[in-house]
C-alpha cells in the first residue's frame, strides 16, 4: 500500500516542503531509505522499527520503500523519523490516513519517546506558508514554535500519545504564545562605570548610529566592563528582527526553551584563540558562526591582537555586507551577521604604552608591532577608535553613580527614530549602514565643516572608505543633537575617534 506524510526539510536558514512517500508491499522483508539521505537519516531505520515495537504496535514483516521528495536534494538529520513511522503506520494500516493539511517533524528514541530537533522555527514558518494548518513538533520544540501565528502547533512527547490522538481516542492541546514580562532591571548598568565619560559618550554614539567601534587602553581601565554595558543602551528589537535571530539560534541548537522568542540583543565574546570556522560558521552542510549568532547584536572581540590574522581576515567582507556566504562541496549557504563590532586591545604587548604612571617594558618598536597585527583594512572597518585612559582614585572612589542606561537608551532611541524616519523604505535602519548615495544625500555639511574634513582628509591620507565612515559618524552625533546638518563641531569629534589614523598609523 502507498501512502505519503508532510514534513519539512531544512537547508541553511531556509525550509522547504518534504513529501515522506512510502510502498509497503509484499516480498521478502526489507527496509529502504531513498532520496538523498545522509547517515543520520539512513539510520532512522533502526529507530522507527525498534519505536514502533517498544510503542506496542506492530512492524510490518514486508518490503518497505520510503521516498523523501524532493528526491534531489539532500537530507540531513533526524526531522525525519516520526513522519516516517507514522507513514509506515498508515500504510500497514494500523492508523487513519493522516490529512494533507498537517505537517509532522521529530526525531525518536528507541522507547517511542519523541525527542527535541534543531531548527524547528524556519520549519514552522515555512510550513504556515504552504498551506499546512496542523503542525506536529516535539514538546521540547513547542513553544519556540508558538510565535508562528496562522497555524496550529502540536506538542509531542511519545508515539503511543500521538497515534492516540489521530486515532481520535485523545486530544492534544495546542501551544499558543504569550510574550513574557520583560523584567526591565538588570545586572549591569553604565551606572556602575566610574569616570571614562569619552568613552561612554562614544559607545553612546555608536550605539546611536550602529557604527563599530575599537577601545584602546591599558588593562584594567575598564574596557571590557564598557563593552559588556553596550547592549544595556541599545534600542528594542523589532519582532522581525526577534524572530530573525531566533531562526539562527534554533538552527543551532541554542534556543532555550524556558526564552521561545530572543528579545534581548545577543551579545556573543569567543575567545582569542576561535578558529575561523568556529567564527564565520562551517560543516559539511554549513551551521551558524558567532558571527551570524551575534546577528542585530554585538560582537566583541576583547584582545583583538591575539586573533588569528586569519580570523580576523575573515571578519572584514561580513562586517561590510551584513551576511556571510559559506562554500562547501555539499552546499554554498548565506547566513544574515548584521552586527555591531567592539573589539579591545591594549596598547602593546606588556599593555602599558602611554600609561601617565606605569612604565612600559616592551622592546622599543614592539607596541608598532603589536598594533600592526591589526590589518589596515579592518580597522578601516570599524567607524570608532576611542582611548580607554585608566581611572584615577578620585574618581573610583567617588560614591557617586554616573548616569543610568536607561537614560542614554532614551537618547539612543530618539536618534535611532529619526534614522529610521530619515531611512524609511530603503532596507536601512541606522547611520551606520547607509550606502554611498545615501551618505551624500543625508551628510549635508556647512562650509567650515568641509573644509575641516578636507584638511583631516589631506594630513592623516584617509582612505575613501575612513571618509565616509567620518561622515556618517558625524551625522549620528548630529541626529544626537537634532541638527539637520552636520557641523563643524560634529565633524570635529568625528575625526576623534579615529584614535589610530591620529596616533599610531599616522607614525
Amino acid at each position: 500500500m502507498f501512502t505519503s506524510v508532510k514534513s519539512m526539510g531544512l537547508f541553511g536558514m531556509h525550509s522547504y516542503m518534504v513529501n515522506v512517500e512510502i510502498d509497503v508491499s509484499g516480498g521478502l522483508p526489507h527496509f529502504d531509505i531513498v532520496g538523498l539521505p545522509n547517515t543520520s537519516v539512513s539510520e532512522a531505520k533502526e529507530r522507527v522499527r525498534s519505536a514502533i515495537k517498544n510503542s506496542a504496535l506492530t512492524f510490518p514483516v514486508s518490503r518497505i520503500t520510503v521516498n523523501l521528495a524532493p528526491a534531489d536534494t539532500k537530507k540531513e538529520g533526524t526531522v525525519y523519523d516520526l513522519p516516517i513511522l507514522l507513514s509506515v503506520l498508515a500504510a500497514s494500516r494500523q492508523i487513519k490516513p493522516l490529512p494533507e493539511t498537517s505537517a509532522f517533524i521529530g526525531e525518536l528514541s528507541l522507547g517511542g519517546e519523541v525527542r527535541k530537533v534543531n531548527g524547528a522555527l524556519p520549519m514552522v514558518i515555512e510550513a504556515m506558508h504552504n498551506g499546512i494548518r496542523d503542525v506536529f513538533v516535539p514538546k521540547e520544540n513547542a513553544y519556540e514554535c508558538s510565535v508562528v501565528s496562522g497555524i496550529n502547533v502540536y506538542p509531542v512527547s511519545t508515539v503511543r500519545e500521538i497515534v492516540s490522538f489521530l486515532d481520535g481516542e485523545s486530544e492534544l492541546e495546542t501551544v499558543v504564545y504569550s510574550p513574557a514580562e520583560e523584567n526591565v532591571e538588570t545586572l549591569i548598568d553604565f551606572a556602575d562605570v566610574k569616570g571614562q565619560f569619552e568613552a561612554k559618550r562614544a559607545l553612546e554614539i555608536a550605539a546611536a548610529g550602529g557604527h563599530n567601534i575599537l577601545l584602546i587602553g591599558p588593562p584594567g581601565s575598564g574596557k571590557s566592563m564598557l563593552a559588556k554595558r553596550l547592549p544595556t543602551i541599545l534600542p528594542d528589537m523589532t519582532f522581525e528582527e526577534s524572530l530573525e535571530t531566533t531562526k539562527i539560534y534554533s538552527i543551532s541548537g541554542k534556543l532555550s526553551s524556558s526564552s521561545p522568542l530572543i528579545t534581548k540583543r545577543p551579545f556573543r565574546s569567543p575567545h582569542h584563540t576561535v578558529s575561523p570556522v568556529g567564527l564565520s560558521g562551517g560543516g559539511v552542510i554549513p551551521k551558524p558562526g558567532e558571527i551570524s549568532l551575534a546577528h542585530n547584536g554585538v560582537l566583541f572581540l576583547d584582545e583583538l591582537p591575539e586573533f588569528s590574522r586569519t580570523t580576523m581576515e575573515i571578519m572584514r567582507q561580513p562586517i561590510e555586507d551584513g551576511v556571510i556566504s559559506i562554500s562547501r562541496a555539499q552546499a554554498t549557504v548565506t547566513y544574515p551577521c548584521s552586527v555591531m563590532l567592539v573589539c579591545a586591545m591594549n596598547p602593546c604587548p606588556c599593555g602599558y604604552y602611554g600609561h601617565p604612571t606605569r612604565e612600559c617594558t616592551c622592546q622599543r618598536g614592539s607596541a608598532e608591532r603589536y598594533l600592526n597585527k591589526v590589518s589596515g583594512p579592518l580597522l578601516d572597518r570599524v567607524d570608532i577608535h576611542i582611548e580607554v585612559p585608566p581611572v584615577d582614585f578620585d574618581k573610583l572612589s567617588d560614591s557617586e553613580r554616573g548616569e543610568t542606561s536607561q537614560s542614554i537608551k532614551e537618547r539612543v532611541n530618539k536618534a535611532r527614530g529619526i534614522q529610521q524616519k530619515r531611512l524609511a523604505g530603503s532596507g536601512i535602519s541606522c547611520n551606520a549602514n547607509m550606502t554611498a548615495n545615501q551618505t551624500r544625500e543625508f551628510c549635508k555639511m556647512t562650509d567650515d565643516a568641509k573644509l575641516m574634513l578636507r584638511d583631516v582628509f589631506d594630513n592623516l591620507s584617509l582612505s575613501a572608505r575612513a571618509y565616509d565612515k567620518i561622515l556618517r559618524v558625524a551625522r549620528t552625533i548630529a541626529d544626537l543633537e537634532e541638527s539637520e546638518i552636520i557641523t563643524e563641531e560634529h565633524i570635529a569629534e568625528a575625526v576623534q575617534y579615529r584614535s589610530l589614523d591620529r596616533k599610531f598609523w599616522g607614525k
